[in-house]
């Protein structure tokens, strides 16, 4: 597997060095605000742990690293000085490196670091699972990405304790924090950022940010015994695996920013400095909050009101036992909503000297998409797409026991159950698996389970053997229906699938807000399901 990975890699460098020449896309800057463009920028990814994009299985989803180079792409044409960096695991997804999909793992990092380098990511503190392919192997990404891995003990490579950056008039200094087992190692962590903080004074920094895979509560206590900083990032110290979170509101501890945006690339946080003045080389600038966090944390409220209406009101217009009437109130509810959090976003705290504004950007299909990071992707789809149907091409299905049905696709479950089958070919599961086909994704390990019937079940499909069971049919809801087609009884399948059974696919980070019970509603019809209409 490592030749192979290693082969997979070459082939992503090759088909990548044609795209080098190219550039960013860049998709419009909108509106400019009437103040003046901030001194500095510095963007914050938290634990984005080898998620390069979501599935595409609802619209305008969260997340995608080519949408978020599409926004640092266009922000960076109307202010150059910016700069990025990020806390919490940063290539891999889960906390170990096994079974059949570590090489697959393996060359997404790559090309995750790849795309780091085409970003111009300054510093990252990795946590979690990105050791799990050794020291060597995370200094192999380090490098390829270009961006100073931190922590704050000394060691040897790939770590460094300090990374000072020139942004703009600004050098911004990042200091690493490692994860503390108990309070004395706190206590010495502490410590060390405090060195790390004069060093950083000591290389030129006028304000030095903390990157901190410990979580919350110990970056809180980090920032109230370091208050020289500006903020403390906060990552986690071990991978979440695919479940999603979301960005805690804004805080301060003193003066100190906790700053943390959701995983998985779902957002971003944004933080904007405005200087009066020029600055002293190794002198810290005391910065005032031009944000106003109280004005924030109003701001995150209605969000949260205004998104869960949103998803009422969706739920509400598939539910024929809901008013119309009722749902136009709600419909005035939300604008009434909209309308509050606009005003709000427009408010802003009167401030004198030197000052920040932070806020959280989400990361969505809707601000477009960046060429060279597509190119990056595509090249990575096409590698693992040709190495796993190599490498599984032998893998069977399992032989189903005695006692168990096995799998016979929709085409015999048609003999008999014309109707449903006929309400069926119109919907998205029908064409499930050519969705992956398109993007060279069906032998993906990441994809394939959820585009097919019985995947690795026995009598069902592997990741290369999908003869007759190609997309998503009958049996992924029913069961299995070798039995019931030689002996059809209710006994034998399962005539009413339970909406839960959805979710085995349809989860985070796949989708968001899926409630199975409603959306099973789109898969029926007369005949399937639901009353015939007359």
């Amino acid at each position: 597997m490592r030749q192979l990975h290693g082969a997979l890699t070459l082939l992503l460098w090759l088909s990548a060095a044609a795209c080098k020449s190219g550039h960013y896309a860049p998709i419009s800057a909108g509106t400019p605000s009437s103040e003046a463009p901030p001194t500095a920028r510095l963007v914050f990814v938290t634990d984005l742990a080898g998620v390069v994009e979501p599935c595409g299985c609802t619209r305008n989803q969260l997340g995608g690293i080519s949408h978020f180079a599409a926004w640092v792409t266009r922000e960076r044409s109307r202010m150059p000085a910016m700069v990025i960096a990020s806390a919490g695991p940063q290539f891999f997804t889960d906390p170990r490196l096994e079974g059949d999909s570590a090489d697959q793992a393996r060359t997404k990092a790559v090309v995750l670091a790849r795309l780091m380098r085409d970003l111009d990511w300054a510093a990252f503190a990795p946590a979690g699972g990105d050791l799990a392919d050794g020291a060597e192997g995370l200094a192999s990404l380090a490098r390829l990405s270009g961006a100073a891995a931190l922590r704050s003990e000394d060691a040897v490579a790939p770590w460094a304790t300090v990374s000072v950056r020139t942004v703009g008039a600004l050098h911004v200094g990042f200091v690493g924090v490692s994860a503390a087992g108990n309070a004395a190692a706190a206590k010495a962590a502490q410590a060390a950022v405090r060195r790390e903080v004069e060093r950083a004074k000591a290389l030129g920094a006028n304000v030095v940010v903390a990157l901190a895979p410990v979580g919350r509560g110990e970056a809180k206590r980090l920032a109230d015994a370091v208050p020289e900083l500006l903020a403390v990032v906060v990552g986690s110290a071990q991978a979440t695996g695919e479940q999603n979170t979301t960005a805690p509101e804004l805080e301060r501890v003193g003066n100190v920013l906790i700053v943390q945006a959701a995983n998985h690339l779902q957002s971003i946080a944004v933080l904007d400095l405005t200087l009066d003045g020029k600055v002293e080389a190794g002198a810290l600038t005391p910065l005032s909050d031009g944000t106003g966090i109280e004005l924030a944390a109003s701001r995150a409220s209605v969000e949260r009101r205004r998104d869960e209406l949103r998803t009422k009101i969706a739920s509400w217009e598939r539910d024929p036992s809901v008013l119309p009437r009722d749902i136009e109130a709600r419909r005035r509810d939300l604008a009434d909503l909209e309308a509050e959090l606009a005003r709000l976003a427009a408010a802003r705290t009167h401030v004198v000297g030197s000052y920040y504004r932070i806020a959280v950007q989400e990361i969505r299909d809707n601000l477009g998409t960046d060429r060279t990071a597509d190119r990056e992707l595509l090249s990575y789809y096409k590698a693992v797409n040709e190495h796993n149907r190599q490498t599984f091409a032998d893998r069977r299905p399992l032989v189903p026991s005695a006692d168990e049905s096995g799998y016979v696709g929709g085409e015999a479950c048609a003999v008999c159950h014309a109707g449903p089958e006929d309400v069926w070919s119109r919907t998205a599961h029908a064409s499930a698996y050519a969705t992956l086909q398109k993007g060279f994704k069906e032998f993906n390990l990441e994809c394939v389970g959820c585009h097919v019937t019985g995947y690795e079940k026995p009598g069902g499909s592997t990741v290369t053997h999908v003869d007759k069971l190609r997309n998503v049919q009958c049996e992924s809801c029913h069961g299995p229906g070798s039995k019931h087609v030689l002996a059809p009884q209710v006994a034998n399948i399962v005539a009413r699938p339970d909406p839960a059974t959805c979710l085995d696919c349809h989860r985070p980070p796949h989708v968001e807000n899926f409630d199975a019970a409603l959306r099973m509603a789109d898969i029926l019809g007369p005949g399937h399901g639901a009353p015939a209409q007359h």
